[in-house]
């Protein structure tokens, strides 16, 4: 498995420390952000899982941990919208050139705004997508909110 990608290369680019970490990817796991925590040996809080939704009909990107689900109400009111839905899986690839289990929020062919839970803030380092299924990145949360320029909200119901 390589460990450069779109995501890797932003990282380096925009200076941010992070290390890598591979797992055996399971791809009939029901919620594959809780398997790769599995995998890891990580408590789900610290797995953060990168989803991608719409507010008002414009794509953002979600990051939450991979044990909780996401408010859509919570989720326009952190980009001051009026509605919010999750992104089709086809359209999400479409967004982030990425596939489905293989989400970055780093790297994505198409910038767009951020958002991250809050709690997370809370955590020393997190794990998030690599951009390929079976690659995480660990790293500092607050280095995810200045990389991304991403909100820090409450995002879970």
């Amino acid at each position: 498995m390589s460990s450069s990608t779109p995501a890797t290369k932003f990282l380096e680019k925009a200076g941010a420390r992070f290390t890598l970490h591979h797992y055996d990817y399971d791809p009939d796991a029901d919620r594959i952000g809780m398997q790769a925590a599995q995998a890891l040996g990580e408590p789900a809080r610290r797995v953060l899982k990168t989803l991608m939704a719409e507010v008002d009909g414009k794509p953002v990107c979600v990051i939450v941990p991979s044990d909780r689900e996401v408010s859509m109400k919570k989720l326009a009111a952190a980009f001051g919208g009026k509605a919010a839905a999750m992104m089709k899986p086809a359209d999400a690839e479409r967004v982030t050139g990425y596939r489905v289990g293989g989400i970055s929020p780093f790297g994505q062919k198409k910038k767009v705004p951020a958002a991250i839970e809050e709690t997370a803030l809370g955590e020393p380092l997190v794990f998030l997508n690599g951009g390929q299924r079976g690659l995480q990145v660990q790293m500092d949360p607050r280095e995810i909110v200045r990389v991304l320029g991403a909100v820090a909200a409450a995002l879970i119901g």
